[in-house]
């Protein structure tokens, strides 16, 4: 993937920059998830019960393991800002968990550019309004407002 630069960058808030790929959420993965967590909760990790005693006809993936899946999302869709030599997660303004993802189900996330702000440390800031989709469902499975941040090595000026 070619890198962006920050002037691209700097010049696309309101801009759709990325929809990532479908990902199928299986119950190996939620069972994996539930093991890293110590949730395993029978919603998410008991198929029989789940379906018996739950609206949703089966198990559901944790939605913290949605909100995971978003690295993967971004890494596999957004390029990379030039000259960035490292990035981190600085956090969310805001989560909103809107639809459960039933065991087998697929899903995407779109990407739209909410702001950048670059910083004279060399630290880029970037937020994110992401929406995780679940294929042929009305409502999406979250919403997010997520920053991050990539520290971009100062270009030496030629002596």
């Amino acid at each position: 993937m070619t890198p962006i630069t920050l002037e691209q960058l700097l010049d696309s808030p309101g801009k759709e920059v990325g929809v990532s790929p479908w990902r199928v959420v299986s119950q190996t993965m939620i069972d994996q998830f539930a093991d890293a967590t110590d949730d395993h909760q029978f919603i998410h990790c008991d198929p029989e019960r789940a379906a018996r005693e739950t609206p949703f006809g089966g198990t559901i993936a944790h939605g913290f393991l949605l909100l995971s899946l978003l690295s993967a999302m971004t890494f596999e869709t957004l390029p990379p800002l030039e000259n960035g030599k490292m990035g981190v997660n600085q956090g969310f303004d805001q989560i909103r968990f809107l639809a459960p993802v039933k065991t087998g189900s697929r899903i995407r996330a779109r990407f739209v550019l909410a702001d950048v702000k670059a910083r004279p440390s060399g630290w880029v800031q970037v937020t994110h309004d992401v929406t995780v989709e679940i294929e042929g469902a009305r409502k999406p499975a979250l919403t997010a407002r997520w920053l991050t941040l990539t520290f971009v090595e100062p270009q030496r000026q030629p002596a």
